[in-house]
C-alpha cells in the first residue's frame, strides 16, 4: 500500500476529515467574484433601495418597512402574487405530469424511435420567450390559428379574442407556459429513465406488474431527483415569469394576468416607484426561495 493511500485510510478510520487546502479556494475565486459582483451585491443594493421612497431620479427619502407594508396590503400587488402562484399549475404541475406520462411511453428501450417527437417538444426551450409570446399572440388573435381551427371543426361559437377576454386571458397565457415547459420536463425525465436499472422492470414483470404498476413502483421512485430538478426549474419560471405575459397581454385585460415581474417593471420604469418595485422584488425572491426549499424537502430521498 502506498504512503498517501495509507494516510487516507488512517484518516478514514480515525473519523477525521481530510484537511482542506487553501488552493481550492483559488479555483473557486473567479466564479465567486463574478457571483458577488453580479448577483450578491445587486441583491443587497435592491434590499437597501426597498427601504426608500425613490423615483429613480431625485433624492430618495427613508421609508423603512413602508414599501413592504404596501406590498402586503395593495390589492394589485397581492393579485400579482396570487397570479404567479396560480401559474405554478400551468408552468410546473401540468408540464411535470404530462412530461412523466410522455416519458413513460417514450423513454424505454424504444425511446430512440421518438427522436423527432422529442425534438419538436423541446423546441420551445430553444426559441426566445419573446418570440414565443409574439407567435402565440398572433395565434390567439380574433382571426388567428386557434379561432380558425375552432371554426373548422364546427365550434365557431367558442371563438373569442382570447387575450382580451377577462375570463380566458389567464388560462390562455397559462396554456403557453404549459407548452413551453413540457418539452423540458420530457427530456429531463427521459434521461432519468435511461439510468434506471432494467432489471427492476424485469423483476416487476415477473411479479405480474402491468405498465401502471411498473410506473408507480419503479419509474416514479427512480425519477425522484429528476422530478425535483424539473419542479425547481418550472416553479421558478412560473413565479419569476415576465417575457410571455408582457408580450402577450402586458398584464391585461385590466390586471387579470398581471404577475410580479410585469408589476415590478411598471412600478420602476413607468410609475417612478423604484422603492416599491424593489420591495416587491425582494418579496418575490423570498417567496421563490421558500417554495424551492419546500420542493427540495418534499422530494429528497429518505435515509
Amino acid at each position: 500500500m502506498s504512503l498517501p493511500t495509507a494516510r487516507a485510510l488512517r484518516r478514514h478510520r480515525s473519523g477525521t476529515a481530510p484537511r482542506r487546502r487553501p488552493i481550492a479556494y483559488l479555483y473557486l475565486a473567479p466564479a465567486l467574484l463574478a457571483y458577488t459582483a453580479f448577483v450578491a451585491l445587486p441583491w443587497l443594493h435592491t434590499i437597501w433601495l426597498s427601504l426608500f421612497t425613490w423615483d429613480g431620479v431625485t433624492l430618495g427619502t427613508w421609508a423603512g418597512l413602508g414599501n413592504y407594508r404596501q406590498v402586503l396590503s395593495d390589492p394589485t400587488m397581492l393579485a400579482a402574487l396570487e397570479h404567479a402562484l396560480g401559474f405554478v399549475l400551468f408552468f410546473a404541475l401540468l408540464p411535470v405530469a404530462v412530461g412523466l406520462l410522455l416519458a413513460a411511453v417514450t423513454g424505454g428501450r424504444g425511446g430512440r424511435r421518438y427522436r423527432v417527437a422529442r425534438t419538436v417538444l423541446f423546441l420551445p426551450q430553444v426559441v426566445p420567450l419573446v418570440a414565443v409570446g409574439v407567435v402565440w399572440r398572433w395565434m390567439y388573435a380574433q382571426d388567428g390559428t386557434v379561432n380558425q381551427a375552432l371554426r373548422a371543426v364546427g365550434l365557431g361559437s367558442l371563438t373569442r379574442a382570447w387575450l382580451g377576454d377577462f375570463t380566458w386571458a389567464y388560462v390562455a397565457v397559462g396554456a403557453v407556459g404549459t407548452w413551453v415547459m413540457t418539452g423540458l420536463c420530457l427530456v429531463v425525465f427521459q434521461a432519468g429513465i435511461q439510468k434506471i436499472d432494467t432489471s427492476l422492470y424485469e423483476a416487476a414483470r415477473l411479479d405480474g406488474a402491468g405498465p401502471v404498476q411498473e410506473f408507480r413502483a419503479v419509474t416514479l421512485p427512480g425519477l425522484r431527483a429528476e422530478i425535483r430538478v424539473a419542479l425547481t426549474v418550472t416553479v421558478i419560471a412560473a413565479l419569476a415569469g415576465f417575457d410571455v405575459v408582457y408580450v402577450t397581454t402586458g398584464g391585461g385585460p385590466g390586471n387579470s394576468t398581471v404577475v410580479p415581474g410585469v408589476l415590478i417593471y411598471r412600478l420602476a420604469f413607468t410609475d417612478g416607484q423604484v422603492g416599491a418595485a424593489c420591495a416587491l422584488a425582494v418579496a418575490l425572491s423570498t417567496l421563490i426561495c421558500l417554495v424551492v426549499l419546500a420542493i427540495s424537502r418534499l422530494t429528497r430521498e429518505k435515509p
